[in-house]
Formats: C-alpha cells, sequence, structure tokens
C-alpha cells in the first residue's frame, strides 16, 4: 500500500470501488491544520473526472500498470482500434479512456498503460506534441509575424486550433496534445 507521499501524476488507484489516474494533484500545508492532497482524478472505466481531497498520511492502494507502444489504426461510433507493432496482436479502447483524441491520425503511436494483473487496457496516452497539416483557415499575409495575434485553422483530423496569421492552408504545424496549442510551423 502507499500513502499519499506517493501520489504522482500518472498514478492509478483503487479508490471507491474504481481504478482512477490521477490528472492533477497538489501537496497543500496550510499554517494552520493537517496537510492534504488536493488530487484530479479520472476514472479509467467511464472517463469522469472527480476532485478529491485526501488527508497527508492517508494509504492508497495503488494499481501496477504497464505500458507498451501500439500503433492507432481507425476509431468507429464507439472507441478505437490499435495494434501492438510486435506481435500483430489488436486491442480496442472506448473514446472516454484517451484525453484529445481529434490529435490521433491513422499509423501514429500511442502509449496504451494496461492492469498488470488482468491485462485490462486503462487509458492511452498521445505523444507531447505532433505534426499535421492545416486544412483550412483564413489566408495568410506575409509580414504577419510582429504580433501574438491569432486566427482559428482546422487539421486533417478536424481538430479546431489557433494558429498565428502568417499560417496558410497546406502549411505543417507541430501542436503540443496537452492543451491543443501551436508550437511552430514545420519546414519541410
Amino acid at each position: 500500500m502507499a500513502t499519499t507521499a506517493d501520489i504522482r501524476k500518472g498514478l492509478c488507484i483503487n479508490w471507491n470501488g474504481d481504478t482512477w489516474k490521477i490528472i492533477e494533484f497538489q501537496h497543500v500545508k496550510p499554517g494552520k491544520g493537517p496537510a492534504f492532497v488536493r488530487t484530479k482524478l479520472r476514472s479509467v472505466s467511464n472517463g469522469k473526472v472527480l476532485d478529491n481531497t485526501f488527508s497527508a498520511g492517508h494509504r492508497i492502494e495503488e494499481v501496477r500498470v504497464e505500458t507498451r507502444k501500439y500503433q492507432y489504426l481507425y476509431d468507429d461510433d464507439n472507441g478505437f482500434h490499435f495494434m501492438n507493432n510486435d506481435d500483430f496482436s489488436q486491442v480496442y479502447l472506448d473514446k472516454a479512456m484517451i484525453e484529445n483524441s481529434e490529435f490521433m491520425k491513422a499509423g501514429d503511436e500511442v502509449t496504451i498503460m494496461f492492469r498488470a494483473e488482468d491485462e485490462v487496457p486503462l487509458s492511452a496516452e498521445l505523444p507531447q506534441y505532433v505534426v499535421m497539416e492545416i486544412v483550412y483557415t483564413e489566408p495568410g499575409l506575409k509580414g504577419d509575424t510582429a504580433t501574438n495575434a491569432t486566427k482559428p485553422a482546422k487539421t486533417e483530423t478536424g481538430a479546431e486550433i489557433r494558429v498565428p496569421l502568417f499560417i496558410n492552408e497546406g502549411d505543417r504545424v507541430r501542436i503540443s496534445t496537452e492543451d491543443g496549442s501551436y508550437m511552430e510551423r514545420m519546414k519541410d
């Protein structure tokens, strides 16, 4: 058993009869009263996000997980299909199990987390950055690089992002999968 001192981002725990993944946490040590840990938890079974506070020293049941690289194949009405490149086995994940799935395109490699004791997939993590082509945006003008102004754009997967004014259709850009922010224009 672990304690609140072991809490970290990405840790999976058994709590309230479900498996939860910690997506945010903050150790708080007020001047008056006992310390505690404020957490934001995501249920791996249904994707529900919940805020919870654990008192300092509270015992938590850690879930042992393994991660493996899988290739994204396609999606259907219910979820996403992935293939293991080593043994070509396929795994299916519900749409609620993947955060920012609009940044996945066929052939991308993702990291899938499995519960070690029964091989149940828990969640999938995209790479930190992806490179995508802009398929629609208003035309940019030469010299529009001096300000931090942005405009809406649509990527090849249909994701809506904000890009600088100088970006045109057909440009390839690097995007952060954590918050969907524009990072840089890629040179061909």
